[in-house]
């Protein structure tokens, strides 16, 4: 086999994984991991499960690189249209959060919670997503990703609060008669925290002044 033949054949093999990994987005957005087994994800891809096994050593690698891939849609999505104006910027961000939540309700559990009981590896990508948000956030409001403890500390309790309010707000409504706020009341309720946190900060580390969220400055 020449080098461009082995070329093709690792762009179909990339284009393979990408797609069982696309399939298991779609199956554990709204399913938990024990729910399904790899006769239903092969079932649903329509494939062999040994090809889901050639890719993927096991359940358990194979749901690690769904969680990997979700992780990387939300911080894509975090970080993107920087030549908004900030305010615009700060609710596009914030409607991307909540819609990737809403519409992948399990695999959003799964990254905020730390995944399958206490693997360690789930755990560690949820770490890793709570950085670089922190990161993006930090570099929209002061220019910068090295910014002093209290004002990261602030900024992580945003991050903490944010998780716990969206968690709420996508589980199930105990009753039919239960007021669910839409996602733009939701997103309102984050930005306003938001602006206070920022403001919270300029008090007490001077130098990191609160940015202003006016539409008007970008």
């Amino acid at each position: 086999m020449n080098k461009s033949q082995q070329r093709g054949t690792a762009r179909k093999s990339q284009a393979r994984r990408a797609e069982l990994i696309a399939t298991g987005r779609k199956l554990f957005a709204h399913t938990s991991y024990d729910a399904l087994s790899m006769d239903d994800i092969a079932r649903h891809a329509g494939v062999a499960k040994g090809l889901i096994y050639y890719y993927f050593a096991n359940k358990r690698g194979y749901y690690l690189a769904v969680v990997e891939e979700s992780v990387a849609d939300l911080v894509a999505r975090a970080a993107s249209h920087p030549e908004l104006p900030r305010a615009q910027r700060v609710q596009h961000t914030v409607d991307g959060y909540l819609h990737y939540a809403r519409n992948h309700r399990a695999a959003y559990r799964t990254i905020v919670t730390g995944g399958v009981g206490s693997d360690v590896q789930v755990q560690a990508i949820r770490d890793s997503v709570r950085a670089r948000l922190l990161a993006t956030l930090a570099k929209g409001a002061y220019g910068r990703t090295d910014v002093p403890a209290t004002a990261r500390l602030a900024l992580l309790g945003w991050m903490t609060a944010v998780e716990g309010i969206t968690l709420d707000w996508i589980s199930d409504p105990p009753s039919p008669h239960t007021d669910v706020p839409s996602q733009e009341e939701v997103r309102e309720l984050l930005v306003g925290l938001l602006r206070a946190t920022l403001e919270t900060i300029a008090s007490l580390v001077p130098q990191c002044p609160a940015p202003s969220l006016d539409d008007t400055v970008a």
